[in-house]
């Protein structure tokens, strides 16, 4: 260390002269009049760099930066002191190695008794960490404020302690429509319907934050222009560090699509579930109505009248159970409950089965019916044969009722790209741009034009659209205008693989008598199938309840047990796990004769021993197939 500057040229006892200058953590020295160092210490040595000899008698502004002492600072900085007694000021000075560092100094101009100025002291302070940090904290909180106020899918802003806005970002600016300096100041009330304000809610809110540190909430908001939206709320309380509370951060997002969304799929869900029921409950009563009608089939009419009444009942009996089983696809396809048996197919086979299956149709009505399919091509695609031929049947179904008498319907497939592309197009009633936007919604209909022939319940063209979707495709809508006929375009991704040739079907076997027990609460229905089976050779016995049914069950010991669900005093799942555990009836075959015919019916029944379902109402065919497969 070098020695310090000796003397007392401004008149400093030798206690506070040694005091001074042992002090480190500061720099102190004094200056004369003109601002020329006279003595230096300690801390100005460690903090400067300069030894004593090198900087007694330099005037003090060797330590600023050249852009101060082009302003002139240093002799500023000494004229303020004298004037006012003391200058303190902040800036940046220079060390003796040429580094700077952000100091605080402090001026204090120096008199005798007389009042005359002797000179002054200055302390000198380094705060260059200090600075660091706090522009550390400075660049912090603005990069902060940049992504706050950047946010727009939230709104992010501040309350005071009464919950008055102090801040608002451009998120709550979009989402409110209010800009900062219109809601500054105002309460968050100014953002809840009336009926929450009268309930107190906002201020329950900010009190319910300060209880339990944060309060989240979902509900109705207000906008600018009155409109609520549907808002997820969180409001934190703030503390300095005292723990005295400071105001509030709020943050709201707009919930609205989401809740929008969310109500159109319960919507749906109810929709599908009551088209699952609806459908459950008009298979009881068709039940025994089919089972009646094949039943006069087995005896020729009487007369022409009953002819004909035979033949309307058949037909609108089919056309009950179609729209039953459009109900019935629509509530599987929205719970993705429908499997798909795809595999290699040609559309051109599919579009011969389905026009084959819509002539009557056409025939009914006098359309002229023409199918365009490309001579030795095949159009293979990968699908399930009985649901792509579904959707074709009902496209053209379509063009049959909405095209008037003696209209024209035509059908064409073709390759085009990756693509097998169906058309049909008919110059019915056509559809206006409004319907044509909504000819795929559910429950939609066109014009109930009177030269209609039949009605229906709007879901043909959704089950089509999605029977589509499922397997991958689109389906698009056309429509010139209104008589101006329309069009339906299927668009399908192509496959490589050639469909199988179809297998030769085998000779159906003779029936065979079979021990047949039904138990149906329905006694029309159960009387209906008693004498089907019976007029098949079968001896039947029937019950109508299943406390009686599973008594007569192991009194009699069928080989068929054909067993409705929903049953009084003793269900079918009940009858069929007795009948399981009964080793006298462990050869009986358990078939489900029921409504129900979900998936998760199916697998039900399956769980407690049925061997097959069956959904009413029963095609007979399908119940004399099963009861040959056991011979």
């Amino acid at each position: 260390m070098s020695d310090i500057q000796s003397g007392d040229p401004l008149g400093l006892s030798d206690p506070y002269r040694q005091l001074v200058l042992g002090v480190q953590d500061y720099a102190i020295h004094l200056l004369d009049r003109s601002g020329h160092i006279v003595s230096w210490n300690r801390g100005a040595e460690k903090l400067e760099g300069y030894c004593a000899a090198e900087i007694v008698g330099q005037h003090f502004s060797v330590l600023y930066p050249p852009e101060a002492i082009e302003r002139r600072s240093p002799e500023r900085e000494l004229k303020m002191a004298q004037e006012s007694g003391r200058l303190e000021d902040e800036g940046w000075r220079v060390r003796k190695d040429g580094s700077r560092f952000w100091a605080n100094v402090v001026i204090t101009a120096l008199h005798d008794e007389s009042g005359a100025l002797r000179g002054f002291s200055k302390i000198t302070r380094d705060l260059t960490e200090r600075r660091r940090q706090e522009e550390t904290l400075r660049q912090s909180e603005q990069r902060f404020r940049v992504l706050v106020d950047g946010l727009r899918d939230y709104a992010i802003f501040m309350l005071d302690t009464e919950g008055r806005v102090t801040s608002w970002n451009s998120g709550a600016r979009r989402i409110t429509g209010y800009e900062a300096e219109e809601i500054s100041g105002r309460h968050l009330g100014v953002l809840y319907p009336q009926s929450a304000i009268d309930r107190k809610l906002p201020e329950q809110e900010l009190a319910m934050a300060r209880e339990h540190g944060r309060f989240e909430d979902e509900g109705p908001r207000l906008r600018k222009d009155g409109n609520q939206f549907w808002a997820n709320a969180v409001v934190s309380p703030l503390y300095d560090q005292e723990g005295i509370l400071v105001g509030y951060a709020n943050v709201i997002r707009d919930l609205t699509d989401r809740k929008r969304a969310e109500s159109l799929e319960q919507a749906e869900r109810h929709t599908s579930e009551f088209l699952a029921m609806l459908a459950h409950e008009l298979r009881n009563p068709l039940a025994p109505i089919n089972n009646a009608l094949h039943l006069l089939a087995l005896k020729p009419p009487a007369d022409a009248t009953e002819k004909w009444v035979r033949e309307v009942l058949h037909r609108q009996t089919a056309q009950i159970t179609r729209l039953i089983e459009d109900l019935l696809d629509v509530s599987r396809i929205t719970r993705a409950a429908i499997p798909l048996n795809r595999r290699p197919l040609d559309v051109c086979a599919v579009v011969r089965a389905a026009v084959e299956g819509a002539m009557h149709w056409m025939q009914a009505r006098g359309h002229g019916l023409s199918v365009e399919l490309p001579p030795n091509e095949a159009l293979t695609v990968l699908a399930d044969e009985a649901r792509l031929t579904q959707v074709l049947h009902k496209l053209l179904h379509n063009a049959a009722r909405y095209t008037p008498e003696g209209g024209q319907v035509s059908i064409a497939a073709r390759r085009e790209n990756d693509s097998v592309v169906v058309h049909v197009k008919d110059n019915g009633v056509g559809m206006d741009a409004e319907l044509l936007g909504s000819a795929f919604d559910l429950l939609k209909q066109g014009q109930h034009a009177p030269q209609r022939p039949q009605g229906g319940l709007g879901i043909g063209l959704t089950l089509v659209q999605r029977l589509v979707r499922l397997h991958g495709g689109i389906v698009e809508a056309r429509s010139a205008g209104v008589d101006r006929g329309s069009e339906f375009i299927v668009r399908l991704p192509a496959a490589q693989e050639a469909p199988a040739s179809a297998a030769t079907a085998a000779e159906p076997l003779s029936p065979t008598p079979r021990k047949v027990l039904v138990i149906d609460d329905n006694s029309d229905a159960a009387n209906a199938l008693r004498l089907l089976l019976e007029n098949d050779g079968h001896n039947v016995r029937v019950a109508h309840d299943g406390v009686s049914g599973l008594a007569l069950a192991r009194e009699y010991r069928p080989e068929y047990l054909l067993l409705d669900i929903g049953l009084p005093r003793l269900n079918g799942y009940d009858i069929a796990a007795s009948v399981r555990g009964d080793p006298e009836l462990k050869h009986t075959t358990i078939v489900a004769i029921t409504g129900y015919g979900q998936v998760h019916d199916r697998a039900r029944t399956a769980a407690v021993g049925f061997d097959h379902h069956l959904t009413k109402p029963i095609e007979f065919a399908a119940l004399q197939e099963l009861f040959r497969a056991k011979a």
